[in-house]
């Protein structure tokens, strides 16, 4: 931060590598995640689901389930409130759709919930589970997304549909519909040398989080819900809670422990409300711990999206128009349907502002009846790029020019307006030297030239680039409390949730940084709705942007009143002081006063809070950008991919804490590997999921993925603490297309949908008519 430039002892806490606050304890096995820490002697919840993609409750018979030794309750429709929710995490009034309730008559997916068991042990609730009678009107189900759209069969007839001003229309399926265009894009695409269309498909794709989903609740000692869940969004859970039991906001405190792993699963409350409605009514705590099956099957993957680009360019290589249009698949509910689908558009098209004059996104978002759909890392940006960079291998091949080159010719730079990204103007971009970097690091010119090994392999590299966003602009707020404690150490408390990409550690360092103290002097705690700042919750890429400018206003804010109380106690005026980080010394003299002693002070006859809170939001969300190289090995005989080397740099603006970073982009990159080459959902005539465990959806294992180099090129932006802008989503963005282009390379055939699996590669080689359909067999 500029504003802040004084004489500064050898250390920084900024830029440094240090290990992350929580890695002891994880590493010693040490009791952090909700179930290590929460009382065993609880309720057990299990939810009952339907077998059906679409179907009415006629009747369902528990009386069996509740002679069931141990069984304390079996709730069904009938006796849940009638209020209709979204258990999207976003900020009120939510662009989500209020299309829910905790139970309800009709069920709209396969896994839906039917019915709610709790008992005194999983034994007890899994007989409960097996003797409930239920009897079904079985409906027809829509679950081509490609169909859904005015469809006859509505998946929401319901009348009591509630929408915060959306542009959907349930009585078409539709959940949102979006326009946004500048220039006039078929004039110019009509005056282009090169028009190329093509609709790209990507599949939904799970999180494969570590810790599955889960939450347990009690009520405290004021009588109020406590509910302690792996949950990136503490105080949008709360509100979701009170509004599905129809309590108050202030009967409801949620609080978030260690969590194992979320990638933006966890932005949605997919469990809570079933043991917080089990604890509201029977008084008794509860817990309810989703198998993997369940997360694969009904949790919170990524929207299936089709998007379809006409891209207009010069035979120099002038990209002159971009036109995309987004269909995405919401599935049985619209949790998140409304804003991922926007990032499809809004967070590709920028990419190249630097010659073009028109650019058109439109989208539609529908409803179907299978697995709902959330937040995953990336947020429709990596569906949008999957196609956009596609598109523009493709017309370097077309053009037999470098793609290297070609992006040089029209990518965004430093200063450069960008219409399609909100009227945001890139204030801090090195995408340009991120390209130069990443392409001399890959050896790009000796590469790129397809190689035959001479054994029916061949070698060949793709290229992409992406940008992301660091924050939801004029809507996220960030706060930070920090608090100087007896020793003269420091407290900060949080609203953002660690969820294993160690914030904690980083806004740590932020605040030590201002405060002239090492980060193991700070301790963090977080999150809590009862003790924490309000905080929007961690996603959208924001809680480094967002959250660290609170961490840093704060901090600032506390290192002056230490100094006030210094000087006080040297009897002199502020302005003569200076604070070193342990102590407060006159700067014209030999005095000084310790840190312990203020700290001392600071309890005794004092009006100066060492207590201060600091709150921030930001109405513009400064990208960052990265560039992805792979090298592949390619087996023509039966279309198996290897990947051998994947190098990326990125611009995050100035990374707090390289090591961190580091691991994050190659983290991301290992799931843009999964999503391209290995991750399949599929359903059967029924709408039942294919691929319901690891055993068949296949997660890379680190062998899978290469050998990822990762470095960083520096920016400053000018909003950011410190410079910084985010990275936690756009690493996982450039490995879809950079395969895809690779692919091409070694066979000469584009592939459109993901993933690219052996069987698909070797029927586009063995005919280059072939295309991938869906292949729904009843069982």
């Amino acid at each position: 931060m500029k504003e802040f430039e004084r004489d500064r002892k050898d250390y920084h806490a900024v830029g440094k590598c240090i290990p992350k606050k929580d890695s002891e304890q994880l590493l010693l096995g040490k009791p952090v995640f909700m179930d290590d820490i929460v009382h065993e002697d609880c309720l057990v919840v299990k939810i009952l689901r339907s077998p059906h993609a679409h179907a009415l409750i006629e009747d369902i018979n528990t009386a069996a389930a509740m002679k069931v030794p141990g069984i304390v309750a079996v709730y069904t429709w009938k006796d849940v409130p009638q209020n209709r929710f979204s258990i999207a995490g976003q900020t009120f009034p939510e662009p989500s759709p209020y299309d829910r309730l905790i139970l309800d008559q009709r069920v709209r997916s396969v896994g839906d919930a039917v019915a709610i068991v709790a008992g005194e042990t999983e034994k007890a609730v899994d007989k409960a589970l097996r003797v409930i009678k239920v009897k079904y009107q079985v409906l027809e189900p829509v679950l081509d997304f490609r169909k859904a759209l005015d469809n006859p069969v509505l998946v929401h007839p319901e009348d009591n549909w509630m929408s915060h001003g959306n542009t959907g229309d349930v009585k078409k399926n539709l959940i949102h519909h979006e326009e946004d265009a500048h220039g006039d894009v078929e004039a110019v695409l009509a005056d282009c040398e090169e028009v190329i269309e093509h609709t790209y498909r990507i599949k939904a794709a799970q999180q494969g989080y570590m810790e599955t989903i889960r939450a347990y609740c009690e009520i405290d000692r004021y009588g109020r819900l406590h509910c302690i869940s792996s949950t990136q969004i503490v105080f949008h859970l709360r509100r979701i809670l009170a509004t599905a039991l129809g309590i108050p906001k202030s009967k409801v405190r949620a609080e978030k422990p260690r969590i194992g792993g979320g990638f933006g699963a966890k932005q949605t409350a997919v469990c809570e409300v079933y043991p917080a409605f089990v604890t509201w009514m029977t008084k008794r705590p509860s817990k309810i711990i989703y198998s993997r099956r369940e997360c694969q099957t009904i949790a919170s993957p990524r929207h299936e999206m089709e998007v379809t680009v006409r891209l207009g360019a010069m035979k120099d290589g002038r990209i002159r128009a971009i036109d995309l249009y987004t269909l995405s698949n919401g599935g049985a509910y619209g949790e998140h349907s409304t804003t991922t689908v926007g990032l499809s558009g809004h967070k590709a098209i920028p990419l190249y502002t630097g010659g073009c004059e028109a650019t058109r996104f439109s989208c539609d978002v529908v409803y179907t009846n299978v697995q709902a759909a959330g937040a995953y890392r990336g947020y429709g940006a990596t569906q949008g790029i999957f196609a956009l960079e596609s598109t523009v291998n493709e017309l370097a091949e077309k053009l037999h020019m470098d793609p290297v080159e070609l992006r040089m010719k029209n990518i965004v730079r430093e200063g450069m307006f960008m219409p399609a990204y909100f009227g945001e103007t890139a204030n801090a971009c090195a995408l340009d030297r991120c390209i130069e970097h990443c392409a001399d690091n890959f050896h790009w010119k000796e590469k790129y030239p397809v190689r035959d090994m001479g054994n029916g392999k061949v070698r060949a590299s793709g290229m992409a680039i992406a940008m992301q966003g660091s924050c939801i602009s004029n809507v996220d707020v960030g706060s930070c409390t920090l608090k100087l404690s007896d020793e003269g150490t420091y407290n900060m408390m949080i609203g953002a949730a660690d969820m294993g990409t160690g914030c904690d550690t980083i806004l740590a360092q932020m605040a030590a940084e201002v405060l002239d103290c090492e980060p193991d002097q700070i301790v963090v705690f977080g999150a809590d709705t009862d003790a924490s700042p309000y905080d929007s919750g961690s996603y959208a890429s924001s809680t480094t942007y967002i959250t660290g400018m609170a961490t840093q206003n704060a901090a600032m804010e506390l290192r002056g009143n230490i100094m006030k109380i210094g000087a006080q106690l040297l009897e002199c005026l502020p302005e003569e002081v200076e604070f070193d980080g342990e102590k407060v010394y006159l700067v014209n003299g030999d005095k000084s006063v310790s840190l312990a002693d203020i700290a001392t002070k600071s309890q005794v006859n004092n009006l100066i809070p060492v207590d201060v809170t600091a709150t921030y939001s930001s109405p513009v969300s400064p990208p960052p950008y990265m560039v992805g190289m792979v090298e592949i090995e390619l087996d023509k005989e039966t279309g198996s991919v290897e990947i051998l080397d994947y190098e990326a740099v990125v611009d995050c603006g100035i990374p707090v804490n390289p090591n961190l970073a580091r691991v994050q982009t190659e983290g991301g990159i290992g799931q843009g590997i999964g999503m391209a080459l290995y991750e399949n959902v599929s359903y059967n005539a029924n709408g039942k999921i294919a691929e319901g465990d690891f055993m068949q959806y296949k997660i890379p294992t680190r062998q899978d993925v290469g050998n990822i180099h990762v470095e960083f090129e520096t920016s400053y932006e000018p909003s950011g603490p410190f410079g910084v802008k985010s990275i936690g989503e756009i690493v996982i963005n450039t490995p879809a297309p950079a395969l895809a282009h690779a692919i091409y390379r070694a066979t000469g055939v584009w592939h459109r949908t993901v993933p690219f699996t052996p069987e698909k590669i070797l029927m586009g080689m063995i005919d280059p008519e072939w295309k991938e359909t869906d292949h729904r067999v009843k069982e």
